[in-house]
């Protein structure tokens, strides 16, 4: 089951980004006393009270005038409501109510979402109790008073986030595979979908952006079945690029969520770009089986070199992402579109895969013959023992007699083997390692 995500809205400079990362428990986000400086890492996986989800800063305001800035206040607040779970709405004490605030709340109240009102800076509680009161006004429920500098009032907060997530759980059908598209705005997302369906469900044009909501489509072939998760939607209403790329990554961190395969494209006309590289990163780091498509390959001239040179492009930018495979596909044209079922089906399979322990154990055994684990300062690396403990992404326990001394490059070692042993195409694969003393 996707975690829920739990969206951070306000203007600027009410602490949105150290709430973040208060919660987050690290400094994910870059905090300046200058409105609007998030920058980047605008998600991370937070939990509270055993509940597990995903948050998302919406900072990285720039006003440069009233009119601008209430209109990208409303453009956060849209791209929360449409992807968030639980929206946290974060105001500041000591400016009171604002014109702004009032604008996101009647936004917010439309919105049939659950919000939680942060009420932030409240570093002295005796002081600003009845300031607080003051954001009844606002028409959404209680007001929290937190200070997200002194950490003060947090617990409250999530408690109440929290209350709002459905545990229940949809009912999902186990034979459904959920494939999420993602890509930076105008890779040709959209155009996939559409051709996959073979009808215009998703509306398509060469605006980058031009499709809002992310759009669930259910699809049937071979007697298998898909929900294709279609992430094009950010709307281009600023001609601000980085507010553009940072509407999509908050997309796509929202859609991979979700998924059990992630379709990677990349546009074969401008090549392998930063935000491509963060798009994938999203999907690595969520564990997600990934195959990496490189569309509007019908645009670019060839040589018997060129699929060659592309392929090492892509093996040296996305270096973490060894095991994805690749296709060169046309949206347009349909060129090798078909063929994407049957990498989706087999990555899919991979990261549901499970290895008994005692054929597991037998590969690790053979792996430490040829290749003796390493010793460092007279103290040698013994692995007792390994076995799988969950999949989607396949894990993997590894017991040692020093964590401390299996380094990432025997660990990338093992890997190898279990790759060449088993397969595992197209999904990460995660290790954690144990003293065998752990309990």
């Amino acid at each position: 089951m996707a975690k829920p995500i739990v969206a951070i809205v306000g203007r600027p400079n009410v602490g949105k980004s150290t709430l973040f990362n208060r919660i987050a428990g690290e400094r994910i986000s870059i905090v300046e006393d200058t409105p609007g400086v998030t920058r980047d890492r605008i998600y991370a996986e937070a939990d509270w009270l055993n509940y597990n989800f995903t948050m998302i800063d919406t900072g990285g305001l720039d006003p440069d005038g009233e009119d601008l800035m209430m209109k990208r206040i409303y453009e956060q607040a849209q791209i929360a409501i449409d992807l968030a779970d639980v929206i946290i709405f974060v105001t500041d004490v000591r400016t009171g109510v604002t014109d702004a605030d009032f604008l996101v709340a009647n936004i917010l109240r439309k919105a049939k979402k659950p919000v939680v009102l942060a009420v932030n800076k409240v570093d002295d509680l005796r002081k600003y109790s009845m300031d607080v009161y003051e954001f009844y006004e606002l028409g959404l429920g209680e007001p929290f008073g937190v200070s997200a500098g002194q950490a003060m009032g947090i617990g409250d907060l999530l408690d109440e986030v929290v209350s709002h997530f459905n545990t229940d759980g949809e009912a999902e059908e186990e034979d459904v595979i959920k494939v999420a598209v993602v890509g930076k705005p105008n890779a040709g997302k959209s155009s996939l979908i559409n051709k996959i369906l073979g009808e215009n469900r998703v509306i398509v044009s060469d605006v980058a952006g031009t499709t809002r909501d992310a759009i669930d489509t259910a699809y049937e072939t071979d007697g298998k079945k898909y929900v294709f998760i279609d992430t094009a939607g950010i709307r281009r209403r600023s001609k601000i690029k980085e507010n553009i790329e940072k509407y999509s990554i908050i997309r796509a961190v929202a859609a991979v969520e979700r998924c059990d395969v992630c379709i990677i494209m990349i546009d074969a006309s401008e090549g392998i770009t930063d935000q491509d590289t963060k798009i994938a990163g999203i999907a690595h780091e969520a564990g997600k089986a990934c195959i990496i498509a490189v569309n509007k390959w019908d645009t670019i001239e060839k040589d018997g070199k060129t699929i060659n040179k592309f392929t090492n492009d892509i093996d040296l930018e996305l270096k973490y992402m060894h095991y994805a495979p690749k296709i060169f596909i046309s949206a347009l044209t349909g060129q090798r579109v078909k063929k994407l079922f049957s990498l989706i089906n087999e990555v899919y399979d991979s990261s549901s895969k499970r290895v008994q322990t005692g054929i597991l154990n037998d590969v690790l055994t053979e792996a430490l013959a040829m290749n003796q684990p390493p010793a460092e300062k007279g103290r040698q690396l013994k692995i007792f023992y390994m076995t799988q403990v969950s999949i989607k992404p396949p894990t993997f326990v590894i017991f040692v007699n020093n964590p401390e001394l299996l380094h990432f490059s025997y660990k990338r070692y093992i890997e190898n083997q279990l790759r060449d042993a088993f397969g595992f195409k197209g999904t990460p694969i995660h290790f954690i390692v144990r003293s065998r003393s752990d309990k």
